[in-house]
């Protein structure tokens, strides 16, 4: 067979995007996640820039097809196909980049292992580039997601996700070379392969989570799961949910008559009725707040200024609303349509079913309390870099990640979603409650373990004591920095390869 038929490539790169599947949550199967990037690089290797690119591009579609095929739930394959297009770009040029790279200069002994890091440095790279561009990007799909429930986690907190991607991908470059260069491998690149895969597995087994944070004693959290039909085409009776709201809070008072709350936490669009425009809202709310004796945290749509916005609002009891934040970065063509008119002609039916659209909003998420900051997100905000590390930043001692997945039941999704909420408690040292409407609703601490967890589509609370933390992690103070790093080697790698053509 010949090195360059594509007969074989195509098909085989489909099989290494397809492994995306059983990689991500919910099938969860970690173990396998390295060979994402083995089997696309096996595929790509030894073929031209463009034909690298082609059959890399085929690979992104089966890679996001597979894992995030619950965008289609509701909308249909056309969002999803045109989502996973979009995302494929990068990954088919990283891809074609990755080949080129390779064809310069064919890597023997120890350039084996500078190119394996080349490689995963191209790999974390085209994943920064979806997740940011265009529209704010995707941010989603990256191979850190495969690890929350493995030791590899530990990675995060070092230097967050990205430093987590590069070492599955680093892992699946030294597997693909071994396969591809086989007995022409050396003692010394062997050793050295040895030496990169011992060091990937022994960093996250024995990093001493917490020595760079320090405890701050605890806050009785009561968060409250609504079990209510919040989903985005959902037809009910306004009110409804604010109501599922206010019943599943009564199991606070019912089941744990003693306790002295400390915060109550409701989830994302909580209150379907916003209190500042709803009198009925408002009533029942400060009604609340009065009796659990205790700030509260909820969400809710509001306007301001002829604009709407996502929102948490901090209620105080006997004072009413004495803070808010508004959604930071709402999900394009879902929470608002970028360039409206250009999508709209070419799929006027989808995009009309987002009206109007969310504002950004300008606040930070630190909300004030008399235990001290609390840290402020919604839903897919937990997959932005920034936020939660900025939240830490800030001085938030704990991370409130409020979401409504009823549109997504029991799908890939939510399972995705509460694993990067996992990854985010090991980076930023914090406890975090990921709190949602219909599940999954689970308080995670820093060490990844879980605290409390509630049964899906069923109204129910968690009323912890949950851990407060000072301090910053590696993660949090240089994950930005490691993006960056990482952009500059992969600028410097295709630079001397420049430069060996220019030679030649």
């Amino acid at each position: 067979m010949k090195l360059g038929s594509m007969a074989w490539r195509i098909p085989l790169g489909i099989l290494g995007g397809g492994l995306g599947l059983w990689a991500f949550p919910t099938e969860n199967f970690w173990i396998i996640a390295p060979l994402i990037p083995a089997v696309i690089l096996i595929a790509t290797l030894g073929l031209g820039f463009w034909k690298a690119t082609l059959v890399g591009f085929i690979a992104g579609q089966a890679f996001y097809i597979s894992h995030i095929e619950w965008i289609s739930l509701y909308l249909g394959p056309v969002p999803l196909i045109g989502l996973s297009t979009l995302c494929s770009i990068p990954f088919a040029l990283g891809s074609g980049l990755t080949a080129w790279l390779h064809a310069r200069k064919r890597p023997k002994g120890l350039g084996v292992i500078r190119f394996a890091f080349a490689a995963a440095g191209i790999w974390t790279l085209k994943e920064w580039v979806a997740n940011n561009f265009p529209y704010g990007g995707f941010p989603w799909s990256r191979l850190a997601m495969t690890q929350s429930d493995s030791f590899f986690a530990n990675w995060v907190y070092w230097g967050g996700l990205s430093l987590l991607s590069f070492v599955i991908a680093l892992l699946g470059s030294l597997i693909a070379l071994a396969i591809l260069n086989g007995k022409k491998l050396k003692s010394r690149g062997r050793l050295a392969m040895v030496g990169v895969v011992g060091l990937s597995v022994l960093v996250p087994l024995i990093t001493p989570i917490g020595i760079t944070t320090q405890a701050a004693g605890t806050l009785k959290v009561a968060a409250v799961q609504g079990n209510a039909n919040a989903g985005l085409f959902s037809n009910l009776e306004r009110g409804t949910i604010l109501q599922n709201h206010l019943d599943a809070t009564e199991l606070v008072f019912k089941n744990f008559p003693d306790e002295k709350i400390d915060l109550l936490v409701w989830p994302e669009n909580a209150s379907d009725l916003d209190p500042s425009r709803s009198e009925f809202a408002r009533d029942k709310i400060s009604e609340l707040a009065d009796r659990i004796d205790a700030p509260f945290v909820f969400g809710t749509i509001t306007q301001r200024g002829g604009e709407s916005f996502n929102s948490t609002i901090l209620w105080e009891p006997g004072i009413g609303p004495t803070d808010f934040y508004d959604k930071q970065v709402p999900v394009p063509f879902a929470e608002y349509v970028p360039d409206r008119e250009f999508w709209r002609a070419l799929a006027p039916d989808l995009v009309d079913l987002v009206p109007g659209g969310f504002s950004f909003g300008t606040r930070d998420g630190i909300f004030e309390i008399s235990q001290g900051f609390v840290g402020s997100l919604i839903c897919f905000e937990i997959a932005e870099d920034s936020i939660p590390r900025t939240l830490t930043a800030q001085g938030a001692r704990l991370i409130l990640s409020q979401t409504n997945n009823a549109d997504f039941g029991y799908s890939d999704e939510t399972f995705q979603q509460a694993a990067i909420a996992r990854l985010r408690a090991i980076e930023t040292g914090r406890t975090v409650v990921n709190i949602s409407t219909v599940g999954l609703s689970v308080i995670y601490l820093p060490d990844g373990k879980i605290l409390d967890e509630l049964t899906w589509y069923t109204p129910a609370v968690m009323v912890q004591d949950v851990p407060l933390y000072d301090g910053l992690t590696p993660a949090t103070t240089v994950g930005l920095w490691f993006d960056l790093l990482n952009a500059l080697l992969v600028a410097l790698s295709v630079g001397a390869g420049f430069a060996r053509v220019r030679k030649r």
